[in-house]
């Protein structure tokens, strides 16, 4: 799935400045208008629709795109459909990978009106920021009820409720697609076995791994990571192993989220990055593999891929997802290093601190000035139910781009590979397990997987929170340069004493404003809990 957290510090810390200073009250009034002159217009659920005009609609969607022609072959199967349909087809404007998070954000600021379909997540894509600066249109009942029944009706109330601000729905959830979102370690098996590991379970367990890696694969790195990319992964990965704490979504201060709730106590906020001694001792642990060798002495400035390199043989590592390990690691894995029993350490293995996947992890959004507000939605609608347009929009075309195999599984052409041959339309803002294929090539340990998973992961406590950072968002951009300035030292353990070093952190996070964050935040959450 998604790069995450890929975005410069500074560049993040400027765009999250710039849009938490428009979060006025303005912009929501100016959405409601919005909204309720396109339910003049005929969004009544007696209404007829017209689509007499034809129309072309905008998705935004993240990703490089393509340029092996096989998106533009898909698209055009796709809007000849469409134009039967609904009387419309759909352009897809991609924002890539580079600085993607920048330039999301940039985007929907632009107010560009031929933005119609915007794909956006609560948890990774800022899209509660983007609401309340009045990026998305309100999206009335009589609307979706209208333009997108079958979505209306298959998504229940309660989940719409977590698509609202301000008592309005700003989203489509992806609610209705199985999918694990909890980080981890991926590791190869053979190589634990080596180190005198059954498996992975633990931090302790991993240093181990990798110190086996160093005795036993002279020239390999253990983990041969990119310091910038993988920045928070160690720590945050830390924190949900050694305790109970869960992030509140929609805090982040730069590329690292210092506020969280003890699920016991969902409604009080908490630092770990601050209180007690998980930092401390996380810091002591990175700067011991780093002396180790864990990674390369420059890892800071280092870009190279650590996926290519862990298929290569070349690292014993990466880290990322649980869905990218069923559908991808363990199986290309497979491929390039037969025997390699491709393993993945969830942090939660130890502390039994797992959050089910929020519904908004994806979710749909209307530009606030989208002249096509709804064929937009009808569109959505079709692309999400329409079995025949789901396929064809997420998986190719059949017999070109897939195969169905006698037992009605998902696998490909012979010769295809995905690293040149994909689709790359990336829909993931309205999948549903009822168009989905098994796929056939994916790991097929994954029931097992998302069953022990099941046994202990709990809901998120703050699917209604929604942070407004207007009063504290200078002291939030600080914050993330504070950030930005000691925690590549911490995370990969380029100090000399890193307890001094968390010391020093943390004296500057409270001089450039940490208290008055954390107020605001409880404050907050306060007010919710009283509703």
């Amino acid at each position: 799935m998604k790069k995450l957290k890929k975005a410069a510090y500074l560049a993040l810390a400027g765009v999250m400045t710039a849009s938490f200073a428009g979060c006025g009250g303005n912009s929501g009034d100016s959405a409601s208008s919005n909204s309720s002159s396109a339910s003049s217009s005929g969004t009544s659920s007696e209404a007829k629709v017209d689509t007499s005009e034809f129309q072309e609609i905008t998705m935004v969607t993240m990703g490089n795109k393509p340029t092996n022609g096989r998106m533009e072959a898909v698209m055009e199967k796709v809007n000849e459909i469409l134009k039967q349909k609904v009387n419309a087809s759909l352009k897809l404007q991609y924002v890539e990978w580079n600085d993607w998070q920048t330039q999301y954000n940039l985007l929907l600021a632009s107010g560009d009106s031929s933005l119609d379909l915007i794909g956006t997540a609560t948890d990774w894509l800022d899209a509660w920021p983007n609401a309340k600066k009045g990026s998305f249109l309100a999206l009335s009942e009589d609307m979706l009820k209208t333009y997108a029944p079958q979505t209306w009706a298959s998504v229940p109330a309660e989940h719409w409720e977590q698509c609202k601000y301000d008592g309005q729905i700003y989203f489509i959830p992806e609610d209705s697609y199985t999918q694990w979102t909890n980080h981890g370690m991926f590791y190869r098996g053979d190589w634990a076995k080596e180190a005198g590991l059954d498996k992975v379970a633990s931090f302790d367990d991993l240093e181990k791994y990798f110190d086996g890696i160093l005795k036993n694969h002279p020239g390999v790195i253990p983990w041969d990571a990119a310091g910038s990319t993988n920045l928070g992964g160690l720590v945050e990965g830390y924190i949900n192993a050694y305790t109970k704490y869960i992030l509140i979504n929609g805090t982040t201060t730069g590329l690292f989220n210092l506020f969280y709730v003890d699920p016991s106590d969902p409604y009080t906020v908490l630092s770990p990055y601050m209180e007690g001694t998980t930092l401390e001792d996380c810091a002591v642990m990175m700067k011991r593999w780093a002396d180790k060798g864990f990674w390369r002495e420059d890892v800071l400035n280092y870009t190279g891929e650590t996926r290519d390199l862990f298929y290569a043989g070349q690292s014993g590592a990466d880290q990322h997802h649980t869905q990218t390990f069923v559908s991808t690691i363990r199986p290309t894995m497979d491929e390039k290093q037969p025997g390699s029993e491709a393993q993945m350490f969830p942090w939660s293995a130890q502390s039994k601190n797992l959050v089910k996947t929020v519904v908004t992890h994806g979710a749909m959004a209307i530009g606030f000035n989208s002249k096509h507000a709804e064929r937009a939605l009808m569109v959505y609608d079709l692309i999400r139910n329409d079995q025949e347009l789901y396929r064809l929009f997420n998986y190719g075309i059949e017999g070109e781009d897939y195969i169905i195999t006698s037992d009605g599984k998902l696998d490909r052409p012979e010769g295809y590979d995905g690293t040149k041959d994909g689709l790359g339309i990336n829909f993931w803002w309205g999948r549903t397990d009822k168009n989905e294929l098994t796929d056939a090539n994916w790991y097929d340990g994954k029931d097992e997987i998302y069953k022990e998973y099941d046994s202990y992961a709990i809901e998120y406590p703050l699917g209604k929170f929604v942070f407004d950072p207007a009063n504290v968002s200078t002291q939030i951009s600080a914050l993330a340069d504070v950030c930005a300035t000691y925690m590549p030292k911490i995370a990969w353990g380029k100090n000399d004493d890193p307890k001094a070093e968390v010391a020093n952190f943390r004296k500057a996070l409270k001089d450039a404003g940490f208290d008055d964050v954390l107020k605001e935040i409880q404050n907050q959450l306060t007010q919710v809990k009283g509703q």
